[in-house]
């Protein structure tokens, strides 16, 4: 019997050992973990500004300014081709049930350039005197619509080469970011007399960093180019379309 209770208190004491040995280290973890958890990239790109010079952080700017300017260029133009779109529907809806092109003109909106493209047409065919009226009628009226038409290609283009600068630019801005950064690890390396990870993470990282935003600069600067110039040319379309047209009502107009 003695035997037995001797027995039991021994395997009693050795589950309480386990138990308040298994408790000490959960919270000895749990700290460890927390802190692994808290702890902050000494890489990123909060170490980058703080840690980087004048030329790092200037590089740094460089690259957030292009991809602002860019991504407002992006969505305005989108915004000035849907108005345009707008505008062509409005123009087919309207302008052709009119009796003459004076009175088509006056369905379309203010600041239309299909209302502007339909005045410069109206304004070529009444000025066609004097001087003016040695030239050909035909040729005349050809020359105002073609003029009012580049008009609108020329604010339809306006900004797109802000994008083609940005694309073709940012990428070599990064590399500038990465060598200068490749030249401070080589600087801290030959300071310190030995290549360590510690001395070089950080200027390599800094490095890294730079190349990877200035392709994250240029890619969306490409892509929205290239997705603006496909939208102009569809639009400029129905305007080449809307003058050609214009320009044979002008031309019937003055034969009758």
């Amino acid at each position: 019997m003695n035997n037995i209770t001797s027995q039991l208190i021994l395997r009693t004491s050795l589950l309480l050992t386990l138990f308040v040995a298994s408790s000490v280290m959960a919270q000895a973890v749990e700290p460890a973990a927390a802190a692994a958890v808290v702890e902050e990239n000494p890489y990123g790109l909060a170490a980058l500004w703080s840690q980087g010079d004048l030329v790092a952080k200037g590089t740094l700017l460089i690259l957030v300014l292009m991809s602002m300017g860019s991504w407002y260029v992006i969505f305005t133009k989108f915004a000035e081709q849907a108005k345009l779109n707008k505008q062509a529907k409005a123009a087919q809806a309207s302008f052709w049930s009119a009796n003459t092109v004076a009175q088509g003109k006056d369905t379309l909106e203010e600041g239309s350039a299909f209302r502007f493209i339909a005045e410069k047409g109206l304004e070529g065919a009444s000025k066609h005197t004097g001087l003016l009226g040695a030239v050909d009628f035909n040729e005349w009226v050809t020359m105002s619509i073609q003029r009012a038409i580049g008009n609108v290609q020329s604010r339809m283009q306006d900004g797109l080469a802000v994008l083609a600068t940005v694309g073709s630019t940012a990428p070599f801005v990064g590399l500038f970011g990465t060598v200068w950064g490749i030249y401070h690890a080589l600087v801290k390396i030959g300071m310190s007399g030995q290549a360590s990870i510690d001395k070089v993470a950080g200027p390599v990282g800094e490095a890294l960093i730079m190349t990877a935003i200035g392709l994250a600069v240029a890619v969306p600067a490409v892509l929205g180019y290239n997705f603006l110039v496909r939208r102009n040319k569809a639009v400029m379309e129905q305007v080449n379309a809307f003058g050609s047209d214009l320009h044979a009502v002008l031309l019937g107009s003055a034969k009758k």
